[in-house]
């Protein structure tokens, strides 16, 4: 009877109701199609008003170019570090499905709130005062300030949550302890991308245009509508998701092998490369004799002290398998730290890229077209791009390398780096050229729009999209795949959260820029109203020379990984 069970049902899987999930009748493509049309919804909410906001910030509520970049950086890389806390709640206390129904609420109360405040002129800084000499703004403060902090924030938290719970709910519908199943995982993953770019046209060519053109009021209340049908859309799908059982705070477990090491090295209580053999245990708490011992993975040895035959104080026992997942989330940390240069670059889709195009020519034919439109250029190169890439290119790299992956997912990572370096290159020549037809044509401190089309700035825009195209994919599925069962939402997030050091790394930049010119006696590369006085085409040179550089330290870790077992269920 219990072979038969265990054959019926999915083991550390519950249906909604918290019943055991049953084989061929929950997960599979069809749960993940729910996930895939949700994720159309959230990315089109996020990013209707994210691709924009930094003209709202300048234009409605007054703050300067510069500050405005950073409040927009600020914001973007708080929803994508919170995707960390989103993770580690699915992980160990409630399931990928609570997290998401929790998380799309607090989203839509942060959206409700900038709707409300973009509706109500009293709730924003009065219009500027011209004159014939200046032009006079009051930047937003007190209350106002507040109010849109508070729903910007808002938002932040339901958007980490969600991006910490979503993908890892999708992934998670496939059995992956077959051949097949891995298959259809990674066209999900691949079918991620494409559902965020379906999301992210939608947001920056129809809602884009209502912001500019009908208010912002507007383009805030469809973000807060979109977010709020996705819910029972996703509710749907309840019946067929079969929902992964949360196994306790993982960290904790982390925590207390790099404690165990540490102390048993102090207390010189175990040899550097020794593993003391004890009596096997039926959980397997420590390894029983050589043999057993040599599972445990070489690199970082240190970590082998953690395991104790004798230790002084009973809750630093570990075992081998916490060691093993251990050293697991060591590995995968270098290659997480070299994704976050890639993501410094693309912040600069969401702030300087935007105010370039908004002091040149728009217009296309009769077509006025709204600056923050841009990104429609690289969202659709990757609508056509992710499709190809998983019926045309990995199954003709499969028959070529006659491996599982075809192109792996660190290729895929480094493919990504390597295109934002030329990405950034092109972004500085840009700026010069447009520099050099504002100089030209006498227009330095003019606000009429440049004689020099905006389609120029698509060039950037388009090899940050295909960066991204590979590099988000191929760190979704890499941290999936390779991390322990009990990390796989934490894991996942981190793709999230290079995002989130990335926007991170972009402010901070940008200050240390303009902390470090202005030292030197110089006007800072980076300040003031005027963005035809920034040096932004030095800036864009910088950027381009440490993407070099991560590069090259990617290259180094990527090429000493060793993969996992394909088989992940652990």
């Amino acid at each position: 009877m219990d072979e038969a069970h265990h054959l019926r049902t999915w083991e550390g899987y519950v249906d909604w109701r918290n019943r055991p999930a049953l084989r061929g009748q929950h997960g599979g493509m069809l749960a993940a199609s729910f996930v895939l049309a949700v994720e159309v919804l959230e990315n089109l909410a996020y990013l209707a008003n994210a691709s924009n906001l930094v003209l709202y910030l300048l234009r409605f509520m007054h703050f300067s170019p510069s500050s405005s970049a950073n409040i927009v950086t600020n914001f973007m890389g708080t929803a994508f570090l919170l995707a960390l806390l989103g993770g580690f709640l699915s992980d160990a206390y409630f399931t990928t499905y609570c997290i998401y129904l929790i998380s799309a609420l607090i989203e839509f109360m942060g959206l409700f709130v900038l709707t409300l405040q973009a509706h109500i002129s009293s709730l924003r800084p009065p219009s500027c005062m011209s004159n014939s000499r200046n032009t006079s703004c009051q930047e937003a403060e007190g209350v106002k300030s507040v109010m849109l902090f508070a729903g910007l924030y808002l938002v932040a938290l339901g958007v980490g949550g969600i991006k910490g719970s979503l993908l890892t709910h999708g992934a998670e519908q496939f059995d992956d302890t077959i051949l097949e199943g891995r298959k259809k995982r990674s066209t999900f993953f691949n079918y991620y991308i494409f559902c965020l770019a379906c999301g992210a046209l939608v947001a920056v060519t129809f809602v884009v245009w209502i912001a500019d053109n009908r208010g912002w009021q507007w383009s805030f209340g469809i973000s807060t509508a979109t977010i709020l049908i996705s819910i029972p859309i996703f509710l749907l799908g309840s019946t067929k998701y079969r929902n992964r059982v949360p196994r306790g705070s993982a960290i904790t477990a982390i925590l207390k092998v790099l404690t165990a090491a540490v102390y048993n090295t102090c207390m010189c209580i175990t040899p550097c490369n020794a593993v003391v053999s004890v009596k096997h245990s039926e959980e397997e708490l420590y390894p029983a004799n050589e043999q057993e011992a040599a599972q445990i993975p070489v690199e970082t040895e240190f970590l082998n002290r953690a395991v104790n035959d004798k230790p002084d104080y009973p809750a630093l026992v570990c075992t081998v398998k916490e060691v093993k997942d251990v050293k697991i989330v060591v590995k995968i940390l270098p290659i997480f730290m070299s994704t976050i240069m890639l993501n410094c670059c693309l912040a600069q889709l969401s702030t300087f890229s935007v105010q370039q195009a908004a002091t040149m020519n728009t217009k296309i034919g009769s077509l006025k077209v709204p600056p923050a439109s841009l990104p429609v250029f690289p969202v659709l190169f990757i609508m056509v791009l992710a499709p190809m890439y998983n019926h045309v290119i990995i199954p003709f790299a499969r028959k070529v390398t006659r491996t599982e992956m075809g192109i792996t997912h660190l290729q895929r990572i480094g493919t990504g780096l390597f295109l934002s370096i030329v990405a950034m290159t092109v972004a500085a020549l840009v700026e010069i050229k447009r520099k050099k037809v504002a100089i030209q044509y006498g227009q330095m401190n003019s606000n009429e729009p440049l004689p020099i089309t905006f389609l120029w700035v698509a060039f950037q825009y388009l090899f940050l999209g295909s960066a991204d195209l590979f590099s988000l994919a191929g760190m979704m599925e890499f941290f999936f795949t390779e991390a322990p069962l009990s990390l796989r939402s934490l894991a996942t997030s981190l793709s999230w959260a290079s995002l989130a050091m990335g926007y991170y790394l972009s402010s901070v930049l940008v200050s240390t820029v303009n902390h470090i010119t202005s030292t030197f006696g110089h006007t800072p590369w980076l300040h003031g109203i005027n963005l035809n006085y920034y040096q932004l085409d030095r800036f864009y040179w910088l950027m381009g020379i440490l993407s070099g550089l991560n590069f090259l330290h990617y290259l180094f870790w990527a090429n000493h990984y060793k993969y996992r077992s394909t088989n992940s269920e652990n």
